[in-house]
């Protein structure tokens, strides 16, 4: 609820506008019962044809009027739910840009999809009530006191009704809140399996995994369906209470009034006078009931916005960026400035060193340690690393990420041109990318494409083979040319022919630069200056990979692939 007050916060001068059209709107509306009522006992039960025409000409004005307070009213209220989406749609974005590596970790891509492409909308659609819903209340109270003035009988009838209704809705309302947040959880774990079936189609078809996968994927959806069928259900009385209630309502005030005209208690002006009321009473009655309803699946959708906001990256430590929760700006060190230089990389926790300006290859026999190791050395999480003898954690977080970059072999690709895909910043030319291209050995995949680098790649790059995909990430790290650069199975889709080409383009590119390469492949192990074992979350060992494959048994199982002989 503090979320859609927020939005409401953000436009103020739109809200209130809103609010005061809509009740002019409103109000407006149970003005035209009256000129009605007078044009029947001044004008027409009186004779007199002048008083008639007035009260006619009246009625005409007032038409107009409403049609422009109508206008003006959807007009405002538009804007105001588009605004709204907006705001939702930035925030979303820039928090999601702000977690970053955290994301995938914590929540589905399903769950994201679903609240960018539902749940924002849903919440844009609660401010309604700062309109018309604000309109409909004050509404109902101007008719309740116009029939007073007519008859208490019935201005005591409508001031009932409304706590009926509410009590006949509320119960299922509530039941509708439920059932809506069961059916949007399991819509967004299904859009997340759907995600991963089509991301990994090829390669469950490659293994005969299809059919399985597809057969669960069936299953989940027959259990989405049926809780939609409860969704529906649930709206479905809704919907009909919406339109039945008011209509008998309706109902029973006329028929009390025409009971009241027929004793002379009331006159046929006044008797046509209620059943307008009571009859202009069903518009604020159905917008309270839909702005219920909108409620209902707007706080819904508003607490899994929520929920996503509530995501924040893992504590680095030191003085980067604040978050909710962390610790203080105030409470934090100061910081401490990076090295000037290229400088040692040192990893407390394995015992690894990585030296300045030195090709370095670590060898895991555990790819959670691997991954463990590559977050730790980027500051993705906290830890104990330094770098040239400061603690990494103390050291400016925008200062790390310009200065030490991290590519995952499987790190998104974002839609766009081939030349904005691979542009690792603002000053990446043609020939630098070029550059990072020949070095993945990925250039034959820019020569295949209709326009080059020009060519619009869609997201993710489906249009493209496992191994292209994985050379173009290569190269995209490449063409950033960061100081260190860490890179996490880098070729593990591709040939050895063309794993070979990119080790050795590798070595030549990052000479007197530091790399770090986390692979058990013999071709990208054979090609560094130093090579480390990582066994049991330590580096248990050092030096060449001729040297390791002769001397460690341990070393030689892991990257031999079952051919240890060939290396006795």
């Amino acid at each position: 609820m503090r979320y859609l007050w927020w939005l409401v916060r953000c436009q103020p001068w739109r809200v209130l506008r809103g609010s005061l059209i809509g009740t002019a709107w409103m109000i407006g509306l149970s003005a035209r019962p009256y000129l009605i009522y007078r044009a029947v006992d001044d004008g027409l039960r009186a004779g007199d044809t002048q008083a008639l025409a007035l009260w006619v000409a009246t009625i005409v004005v007032a038409g107009v009027g409403l049609s422009y307070l109508g206008i003006m009213r959807h007009r405002t209220m538009t804007f105001l739910r588009e605004d709204a989406k907006a705001r939702s749609a930035e925030v979303l974005l820039r928090h999601l840009s702000r977690i970053g590596a955290v994301l995938p970790r914590r929540v589905g891509a399903g769950e994201v999809s679903t609240i960018g492409g539902s749940d924002i909308d849903w919440t844009a659609q609660v401010l309604t009530l700062t309109g018309p819903g604000v309109g409909a209340i004050i509404a109902y109270g101007v008719i309740a006191v116009v029939l007073w003035s007519i008859s208490p009988l019935l201005a005591l009838c409508v001031l009932v009704g409304m706590p009926v209704v509410a009590l006949i809705v509320g119960p299922l309302l509530r039941r509708l809140e439920q059932v809506e947040s069961v059916y949007r959880r399991q819509q967004g774990a299904l859009t997340a399996r759907s995600g991963d079936i089509v991301a990994g189609l090829r390669v469950l078809a490659g293994v005969g995994g299809r059919d399985l996968f597809a057969r669960r994927y069936a299953a989940r959806s027959q259990e989405l369906r049926a809780e939609g069928y409860r969704v529906g259900a649930v709206n479905s009385w809704i919907d009909a209470a919406t339109v039945a209630i008011p209509g008998l309502f309706l109902a029973a005030v006329v028929w009390l009034t025409a009971r009241m005209a027929v004793t002379g208690d009331v006159t046929i002006g006044e008797l046509v006078a209620v059943y307008g009321y009571v009859a202009t009473l069903i518009v604020p009655v159905w917008f309270l009931l839909e702005g219920s309803y909108q409620l209902i699946r707007g706080r819904v959708a508003a607490r899994r916005i929520t929920d996503l906001l509530n995501v924040t990256p893992d504590d680095v430590g030191g003085p980067g960026r604040r978050w909710p929760g962390a610790v203080p700006e105030a409470r934090r060190p100061a910081g401490l400035a990076a090295p000037d230089g290229p400088a040692d990389l040192h990893d407390p926790a394995t015992g690894l060193t990585v030296r300045a300006g030195q090709l370095t290859a670590v060898a895991a026999d555990d790819p959670t340690a691997a991954v463990a190791l590559a977050d730790r050395l980027g500051r993705y999480v906290a830890s104990d690393v330094t770098w040239g003898g400061v603690p990494l954690r103390e050291v400016a977080l925008d200062e790390v990420r310009a200065r030490i970059l991290v590519a995952d072999h499987d790190s998104y690709l974002f839609a766009g041109t081939l030349r904005d895909i691979l542009r690792a910043g603002a000053d990446g030319d043609d020939e630098r990318i070029g550059a990072a291209l020949r070095t993945a050995s990925a250039q034959d995949v820019v020569d295949a494409l209709p326009a080059g680098l020009d060519t619009p790649i869609d997201a993710r790059a489906r249009t493209l083979s496992g191994g292209q995909r994985q050379r173009l990430r290569l190269a995209r790290a490449l063409s950033g040319e960061p100081e260190v650069l860490i890179l996490v199975d880098p070729t593990s889709a591709v040939d050895a022919h063309t794993e070979a080409r990119i080790a050795e383009g590798l070595r030549a590119a990052r000479v007197g630069r530091t790399t770090v390469v986390i692979a058990t492949s013999p071709l990208l192990l054979g090609r560094a200056d130093v090579v480390a074992l990582l066994s049991t979350g330590r580096i248990t060992a050092t030096g060449s990979h001729a040297d390791l494959l002769d001397d460690d048994p341990a070393y030689r199982h892991l990257v031999a692939r079952g051919s240890e002989e060939a290396y006795r």
